[in-house]
């Protein structure tokens, strides 16, 4: 078997944001289980992401897909994760 590499999430914030504080603990919490990679980008950096995103955060990506905003339900962020390990899934996302 061919092994795979972990889903990568993203997750979009901001200094002195409880909200993404909030994401961020949540994250970490079921990153605990192995299941993914996780990346924070702080969107002050970056003038792009900051105007797209300054009012929508915290933001979360699998793999560039966006699944969720403001707060996290952990099942069904779990479901997004097993969803993006999928063979099918990263194909389709290939093609786009």
């Amino acid at each position: 078997m061919i092994p795979t590499a972990l889903p990568v999430v993203e997750l979009l914030s901001k200094p002195d944001c409880h909200l993404c504080h909030e994401a961020k603990a949540v994250l970490l919490a079921l990153q605990a289980r192995g299941t993914f990679t996780l990346r924070e980008i702080d969107i002050t950096t970056d003038p792009t992401l900051f105007a797209r995103y300054h009012v929508e955060i915290p933001v979360v990506f699998i793999n560039g897909r966006k699944v969720c905003k403001y707060r996290i339900n952990p099942q069904q962020f779990l479901r997004a994760v097993q969803r993006a390990k999928s063979p099918r899934w990263r194909r389709f996302w290939q093609r786009i």
